[in-house]
């Protein structure tokens, strides 16, 4: 299970002399990246309402543009053209900067996701990803925190106490399953031994048995796909926005564009943590070439593995969100701090004696026992209590 560290990560654009050519390739990756994460949020919106619309048996939108695919583009035509209010009781300047700290954090974890290989533009060699820092994943968590402010400011700056409700809500639960997040890439980055997402990607190609999930043993990946569903406000976890108890939310007071802002946010980190998992724990855009070269192998191939595997986990969040109840607020910290953080954390102490030498595995023993019996007591706990209100019921 131990792997050597790859040391080929970074930017080969970047390695060399910075001139006028290198900017204007950066400029245009900037620009085509942004374009496509705009399209992808689009067709997200598209897709989720046709996708719950069938599991409902219903229509859904099928007026603007053929099968209603330029519904999404006409909602967005009506929020920008609607009036932009602004509460006589907000905090001006918060209240209008908190979009942007949601949607920017949003669009930046997108740029470190590595989509393909090395490709050739204008007679350079570059990534097909638009930025591959050495911090490289400690990117994706760095941006995670930020948005949390978007969240917690809109509703506090909104001078009203129920988007202050929701903003209180979405601090503590963006940080309580952020420590499982963390956990879960620190054993990704233990294990591959870079912190290059373009290194994370590399060490798992050549056969589905090099990818994370396998060689993890399932239980992390399992582990970050509940912790980023939390992170995104995604139902069952969507409590930021319970609109029976809390109207609508830390968005309640917005409106027109700042208000389509957030709903921006929400789909593009949908779109960007899938693509995270993919690239963690999936092989990214490794996939069976069929002994095709050029062109077609080397970029067009693993494109299309990257977008098919993007695909599946788009479908799961929508398949969450039309199957899943709610879960109430105590439910969902009992997961957060009873379940997730000590698993992972003991599955990061396994995976660590296992990389290191198979010697340190009793070190480790112990730390899965304790996993064990906290997740069994969670689970008892949780029984009690479903027995205890239906006898009172």
């Amino acid at each position: 299970m131990t792997i050597a560290p790859v040391l080929a990560g970074g930017d080969p654009l970047l390695t060399g002399k910075i001139d006028f050519a290198v900017v204007l390739i950066v400029l245009l990756k900037t620009f085509v990246t942004f374009a496509v994460l705009m399209v992808a949020v689009l067709f997200m919106v598209w897709f989720e309402r046709k996708v719950i619309s069938d599991m409902q048996n219903r229509i859904g939108p099928n007026r603007a543009g053929p099968w209603g695919i330029l519904q999404s583009l006409a909602d967005g035509i009506k929020l920008f053209f609607k009036e932009d209010l602004l509460p006589e009781k907000a905090d001006r300047r918060v209240f209008r900067l908190a979009p942007y700290l949601s949607a920017v954090p949003a669009f930046l974890s997108f740029a470190i996701v590595p989509i393909g290989g090395v490709v050739s533009i204008f007679g350079r060699e570059t990534r097909l990803q638009l930025a591959d820092p050495p911090v490289g994943i400690l990117f994706l968590l760095a941006m995670s925190s930020v948005a949390v402010y978007g969240v917690m400011l809109a509703g506090w700056a909104s001078g009203s106490k129920y988007p202050l409700l929701g903003s209180v809500r979405a601090s503590a639960q963006m940080v309580s399953y952020e420590a499982a997040l963390g956990i879960t890439v620190a054993t990704v980055v233990l294990l591959t031994g870079s912190l290059y997402t373009s290194d994370i990607v590399a060490s798992q190609t050549g056969s589905i048995f090099n990818w994370n999930i396998v060689r993890l043993g399932g239980l992390p990946f399992l582990l970050f796909v509940v912790a980023a569903t939390a992170e995104l406000n995604r139902p069952p976890f969507d409590l930021v926005e319970a609109e029976q108890e809390l109207v609508g939310g830390f968005h309640t007071e917005y409106s027109s564009i700042r208000f389509a802002l957030f709903f921006l946010a929400e789909f593009m980190n949908t779109v960007t943590m899938s693509a995270i998992i993919v690239a963690l724990f999936l092989g990214g855009s490794d996939g069976p070439t069929f002994g095709v070269g050029g062109v077609v192998g080397t970029w067009l191939l693993p494109l299309f593995w990257f977008v098919a595997k993007l695909f599946i986990f788009l479908f799961t969040y929508v398949w969450f969100r039309a199957t899943l109840p709610r879960l109430r607020y105590d439910q969902l910290m009992d997961l957060g701090w009873k379940v997730l953080i000590p698993v992972s954390l003991a599955w990061l102490l396994v995976i660590a004696a296992i990389t290191l030498e198979r010697r340190y595995l009793v070190a480790a023993f112990p730390a899965m026992l304790v996993g064990a019996a906290m997740l069994y007591r969670s689970l008892a706990l949780g029984k009690d209590a479903v027995r205890h209100e239906d006898l009172h019921a």
